[in-house]
């Protein structure tokens, strides 16, 4: 299919992730003040969506503890600068099995909670966005699954639907699509939905060219999507999705470097996504145009 490129573009910092980054650098945010600060000054430098998980302040570890999520979305919220808020509903869905001849039981770094458990913070901290990672996949590590069946998605996505969270459907291969476009149909999502198409996570879609538009072919047309690169084509997937059309995603929870032996930070990853988008002839959209693109409503801090 020929190609529209999108001229009007927001940028979405993915802020700290859930990987184990937290030692690889020492700009990967820890603590609910540092993932706060961070996503202040990814929205101070032009990003309209701040994608946020939490850490434990003192290991770096991911961490689903509530009081974590509610001083962050706080902290954003009472902010002086206007940002989309994206809290993480990915966690808990982590299975571990063990040796190729005892897998079961599964073993450490199991984390299996219920529906109503992942999505709890976002009944309390109710961001605008809040993401559904489509599918279930083999994650990089030897014996790890994220499992998201289709039960768990059906019920996560309603509750999201009926807390009035719009739902960012993270897809990591063109099934995960298929489901989400299942998803509309059963009236569990509304339409238009809003999709990530995440790149070349081992070993869900791989980052070639031709793997990414024949993700782009499976989003509707009325749909919204942005996309994101892992790594060293964290910027070639900023020009690569507004050529085919969509929005972008940069941030350390998919790329900790700026250039060859320079670690980044959030707002200089954002800033730099911002000059590719203008320098192709797009121009940066701020938080209350997306708003208004996705009819989504404002939150006020508590």
């Amino acid at each position: 299919m020929p190609l529209t490129m999108n001229k009007d573009v927001f940028i979405t910092c993915a802020v700290t992730g859930s990987g184990g980054s937290q030692d690889r650098s020492p700009h990967v945010p820890r603590s609910p003040a540092q993932i706060a600060d961070s996503a202040i000054a990814a929205a101070k430098a032009g990003a309209a969506v701040v994608h946020c998980h939490v850490r434990d302040p003192e290991t770096g570890a991911p961490s689903r503890r509530l009081n974590l999520y509610r001083e962050v979305t706080q902290r954003i919220r009472e902010a002086e600068v206007d940002v989309i808020l994206n809290l993480t509903a990915g966690m808990g869905g982590d299975i571990v099995f063990g040796s190729t001849e005892q897998p079961l039981p599964p073993v450490a770094g199991t984390d299996m909670i219920g529906a109503a458990e992942r999505v709890q913070h976002i009944k309390e901290c109710l961001p605008e966005i809040c993401t559904l990672d489509c599918g279930t996949m083999n994650f990089a590590e030897a014996d790890y699954v994220m499992t998201n069946t289709p039960g768990m998605l059906t019920a996560m996505g309603r509750m999201m639907t009926e807390l009035g969270v719009k739902p960012e459907i993270e897809a990591f291969d063109t099934g995960h699509l298929w489901y989400a476009k299942q998803l509309v149909k059963d009236g569990v999502l509304d339409s238009p939905a809003l999709v990530q198409l995440c790149m070349g996570v081992p070993w869900g879609a791989p980052d070639d060219l031709n793997t990414f538009m024949a993700m782009v072919n499976n989003v509707p047309d009325d749909w919204t999507f942005s996309a994101f690169g892992l790594g060293r084509h964290q910027m070639a997937y900023v020009a690569a999705s507004v050529l085919a059309g969509g929005n972008v995603r940069v941030g350390l929870e998919d790329n900790l470097w700026l250039d060859k032996g320079v670690l980044a930070e959030n707002w200089q990853l954002v800033e730099r996504a911002g000059t590719i988008i203008e320098n192709m002839g797009a121009r940066v959209i701020g938080p209350a145009q997306v708003r208004e693109q996705l009819g989504l409503t404002k939150r006020a801090a508590a």
